[in-house]
């Protein structure tokens, strides 16, 4: 699909500015978390094809736009899911999405990866005029600390550790819960760049971490029939000092039901700084096409122990 180098209201960015906006996103951090590491892996790693918009009257009006914001969805167009980030001090520029109708096209269904809750309320003040938001909510956890003192338990003889391939992640990909918002080579692509371990036993694949193309740990999984080994916990341990010491501030969504997961990454030293929420924005009178994961989406530690 061609890409459109200017909107109504945003401007396509080039590579070789896209070190400044890590520059003005780092002044609000952890707000600006997530949008900022996925900037960071795609100069560094490059595991997805994102195209990066910033308003015309940049950085007056501080809002920042990616596309795709999620790797997979039902028509695969490229304009049709999208991620964003203003400072919570300026989130009536927010509106000038409202005004774009030349990268977004208000009267189909578009998807919304996960956003700062403040950002996504301003959107659905202006969107219930135009339909309903269907959505998700995740509670972002982020590792403040240092992980050298971690205490590396050792693994039972009778399993290991090792590095994932990409021919693991078709049968991780059946597995995650929001395998229709991410597509399968963006998984294969993961392993090949970034951190991502199993734990298996007797040769077989028991759990599984991940980090993801916007810095999160995320995929975090254990077999049922293995829960209850601290699998989970060793994986989140070695991910966590593995993302640091890459550079990259770790954490995770974690949905705010999700007991398990937030009594483990607390444990670790994890904190909850804000709410971020997944949404499929859909217009009144259009035919349902798509619709978000019912169960955890890419909000992570399912299963852990």
């Amino acid at each position: 699909m061609e890409i459109v180098s200017e909107g109504r209201n945003f401007r396509l960015l080039q590579e070789e500015e896209l070190p400044a906006i890590l520059d003005f996103l780092e002044k609000y951090l952890p707000d600006s978390l997530k949008f900022h590491q996925t900037i960071k892996t795609y100069l560094n790693n490059r595991v997805w094809d994102f195209h990066f918009y910033v308003s015309r009257n940049w950085p007056v009006e501080p809002v920042c736009l990616h596309f795709p914001g999620c790797t997979s969805t039902p028509n695969g167009r490229l304009y049709e899911s999208f991620s964003v980030f203003c400072p919570s001090d300026s989130l009536e520029s927010i509106d000038l999405i409202r005004e774009e109708d030349i990268l977004i096209d208000w009267t189909r269904p578009l998807f919304l990866n996960f956003t700062h809750s403040s950002i996504v309320d301003r959107i659905e003040e202006f969107y219930k005029n135009m339909g309903t938001l269907e959505k998700v909510h995740g509670d972002v956890y982020v590792f403040e600390d240092s992980p050298m003192d971690f205490n590396m338990d050792e693994l039972p003889s009778d399993v290991e550790m090792c590095r994932l391939k990409p021919q693991h992640m078709q049968s991780i990909h059946n597995l995650y819960p929001a395998n229709d918002m991410e597509c399968v080579d963006v998984f294969e692509k993961l392993v090949s760049e970034l951190p991502a371990y199993g734990i298996f036993s007797s040769g077989e694949l028991a759990a599984w971490m991940v980090q993801s193309y916007y810095g999160a740990m995320f995929s975090m999984q254990t077999k049922p029939e293995f829960r209850r080994k601290g699998y989970g916990i060793h994986l989140a341990k070695y991910l966590t000092k593995e993302v640091s010491e890459r550079g990259y501030k770790p954490f995770v969504v974690i949905r705010p039901e999700n007991d398990a997961s937030k009594s483990l990454y607390t444990k670790l030293g994890f904190k909850k700084n804000y709410q971020m929420i997944r949404a499929v924005l859909r217009p009144d009178n259009h035919e349902q096409n798509g619709t978000l994961s019912s169960e955890n989406g890419e909000i992570e530690a399912v299963g852990v122990d």
